[in-house]
């Protein structure tokens, strides 16, 4: 996987990606929990999201067309990507 180094600096390249990457290794959530979690704005969240999602680092679970309670969860690929930044303590 030569993109792996490509997706790392994607990753840690935002306070918020790393943010909601953190959370989301640890069970799928809503952009509110990351958020609040986190205590960081929510707009930030989804904005972090929505790139995580673009480079298939995380998945939504629920149906595109839901506005409310859109719950994300890790990828594979996002999973061995956060594995990948804390082994190398990264963030």
């Amino acid at each position: 996987m030569n993109n792996d180094w490509d997706d790392i600096s994607f990753v840690i390249s935002s306070r918020y990606r790393i943010v909601a990457l953190r959370r989301l290794a640890v069970g799928p959530a809503t952009p509110s929990q990351i958020a609040s979690d986190a205590d960081v704005g929510i707009a930030h969240v989804s904005r972090a999201l929505q790139g995580l999602r673009e480079h298939s680092l995380v998945d939504l679970l629920v149906s595109d067309d839901r506005k409310k309670g859109r719950v994300y969860g890790l990828t594979e690929r996002g999973r061995e990507v956060w594995d990948t930044i804390e082994a190398e303590n990264l963030v």
